[in-house]
């Protein structure tokens, strides 16, 4: 696979780098705050940056006419909305949680929130202190599971990759269900997998629920 990063010196960007390498794929585009660097035209170009880098992103797109792997997170209600746009031409992968155990947690809660009556409901959320964007976009892709207006804790402490916790109680007791992600790797995993579904369909929009559903099919 021919790829690009967009925000390559970053810390996902790093991540995801060493992890495609070490699987045999080319990085031939990247560009961040160094500038560009183009060998060729990329198959899949992935963004793991900021919402300031998001028009330059869609500029390459266009140009490449390329699927587009994206992560970054506090992206605008416009933003997403070019994004669906985009995704007419070519396919997109968005998400903000590119975990596969995380999936499996979103489907924990959809189940614990049918399942419980009369409870309180609390998330919790910690991550590294450099994280800009809090709530974490996980964070509320949890509560939009749940379905109801839940209070969310954030915690930017030291060098965490990501820790969520979702906390149901009632007066007789308390369930918890939590991920703990121990390293980017598992986030640059799921990206992986992401590009290799993105090559192989056709234009559309699609989240990392979208790849997981089906790979798992298969």
């Amino acid at each position: 696979m021919k790829y690009g990063i967009i925000g390559r010196n970053g810390r996902m960007g790093n991540e995801i780098y060493n992890l495609f390498s070490e699987k045999g794929h080319e990085l031939v585009f990247s560009y961040d705050n160094t500038g560009e660097k183009f060998l060729e035209k990329p198959q899949v170009l992935i963004d793991f940056s900021l919402p300031e880098a998001f028009e330059k992103t869609i500029e390459y797109v266009d140009k490449f006419h390329c699927s587009l792997i994206i992560g970054t997170t506090g992206l605008s209600e416009i933003q997403l909305k070019k994004l669906h746009e985009i995704a007419q031409n070519v396919p997109v992968i968005q998400s903000y949680n590119f975990s596969l155990g995380i999936q499996v947690l979103l489907k924990l809660v959809k189940v614990a929130n049918e399942l419980l009556d009369d409870v309180d409901i609390e998330i919790s959320e910690t991550h590294h202190r450099f994280k800009k964007d809090k709530p974490s976009g996980t964070a509320k892709m949890i509560k939009k599971v749940i379905g109801k207006d839940v209070n969310i804790s954030s915690l930017r402490l030291g060098n965490i990759p990501g820790d969520h916790t979702i906390y149901f109680g009632n007066l007789g007791e308390v369930i918890s269900i939590s991920h703990r992600a121990l390293s980017r790797r598992t986030f640059a995993e799921g990206v992986l997998k992401s590009a290799e579904f993105a090559l192989k369909t056709v234009a559309g929009f699609y989240t990392f629920q979208d790849v997981f559903e089906i790979t798992m099919k298969r």
